[in-house]
């Protein structure tokens, strides 16, 4: 974790109150990898005093520009909108753990140090829940870069709020759902996730190998209830912090039975943000 003042490139408004907020600097992929966060101070004083975590939605090729997807709806993210191009922005970063990635992930090494050998090509789904979609997204491009196919689930309020949805095509099939069913499918992500398993018994092949999901906790605990413990299968949680370091423990949760580390509580900013499915109690 380091200290960075990156310069504001864009931030501009996307959907009802969600914003994309470039940022140009040194971003090494080997270290901001897919599932770390940043904390940022959302003010240019004291108040609000505490920063806020945001995941990595992408970083360029060049480690040049990282993206942040952000909703504005609190007094921290209201003053974060009002940053301007060539303004600097204070950020801590990368905090938290990442995505572990299949087997043979391009770049990847063993505990000997040594590159994987390629596997074959994974299934890839993401499920992703409002503004738990962003970190998937850069997930996603790294998977597909390595030869894996990415089907995408998004799971929205309205049509207003849908974003990124074009880039999330560019990785492969995409699925939209709204709670109002004013785009795409009308009901919860879970809804359309079911009609992917329903087709994984007509065609006698998995609909998937590995699944990674980000999102609101009532969304993450659907999941734990349809996905089996034997499914390899990941969550990134949305969480309310204080330092971001794991001094506060304000973001504590608990393990279930069988996964406990050395003690039965985890700190979401330091052992997480991304576990597996069933690993934490939602």
């Amino acid at each position: 974790m380091k200290k960075i003042f990156p310069n504001v490139v864009e931030n501009t408004l996307i959907a009802d109150n969600i914003f994309k907020l470039v940022l140009e600097d040194n971003f090494p992929h080997d270290e901001f990898k897919p599932g770390k966060f940043l904390h940022v101070k959302c003010s240019k004083g004291l108040d609000p005093l505490l920063r806020r975590p945001m995941s990595i939605c992408d970083i360029s090729d060049d480690e040049r520009y990282l993206t942040v997807l952000y909703r504005r709806e609190g007094r921290g993210t209201t003053l974060l909108s009002e940053y301007r191009a060539g303004e600097k922005i204070d950020i801590l970063a990368p905090l938290g753990n990442n995505f572990e990635l299949p087997a043979g992930y391009n770049g990847d090494k063993n505990a000997a140090g040594d590159l994987q050998q390629q596997c074959l090509s994974k299934k890839i789904l993401l499920i992703g829940g409002g503004i738990g979609v962003p970190p998937l997204y850069y997930l996603g491009r790294k998977l597909k870069a390595a030869g894996h196919s990415i089907i995408s689930i998004l799971g929205f309020n309205a049509a207003k709020d849908v974003f990124y949805e074009n880039e999330f095509k560019s990785l492969g099939e995409v699925f939209i759902t709204t709670v109002d069913g004013s785009y795409g499918m009308k009901g919860f992500v879970i809804d359309a996730l079911a009609e992917i398993e329903s087709a994984e018994i007509v065609d006698c092949e998995p609909s998937y190998d590995v699944m990674y999901s980000c999102g609101p906790k009532a969304m993450l605990k659907a999941l734990q209830s349809r996905i089996s413990s034997d499914k390899l299968a990941y969550m990134s949680l949305e969480e309310r912090m204080g330092c971001g370091v794991g001094a506060c423990l304000a973001c504590v949760c608990n393990y279930n039975e069988g996964f406990e580390r050395d003690k039965s509580y985890s700190r979401v900013c330091t052992e997480g943000p991304v576990y597996k499915l069933h690993e934490i109690s939602l």
